[in-house]
């Protein structure tokens, strides 16, 4: 079990970083470097969820926050992902802290 966890964890580190667009490598890659390691299995599947949204997808919703209807599931993480850079109030890893 542990085993496939960090397989995982590797597996986000590496498409976190090497997304579409040289911007989203920076702030998805930089975001799994800081979390990754401290993420349960239930927050490591929603972040690859997040990872297998499409890049302007991202892209809006890291820029302009959601409606939390759009994203859905994926709300708390966005929040937290624009609170780690710094684009919402907060203090990023609230999100990790709950899961």
């Amino acid at each position: 079990m542990h085993d496939d966890l960090q397989i995982r964890r590797r597996r986000a580190a590496y498409r976190a970083a090497h997304r579409g667009t040289k911007e989203m490598d920076i702030v998805l890659g930089r975001y799994a470097d800081a979390h990754l390691e401290s993420m349960t299995a239930e927050a490591l599947t929603l972040f690859e969820e997040l990872l297998a949204e499409a890049d302007p997808v991202i892209t809006r919703w890291f820029t302009a926050g959601t409606d939390g209807e759009e994203a859905g599931q994926l709300t708390g993480l966005v929040a937290d992902l624009r609170a780690f850079h710094g684009l919402e109030h907060g203090v990023s890893g609230v999100f990790l802290e709950t899961r």
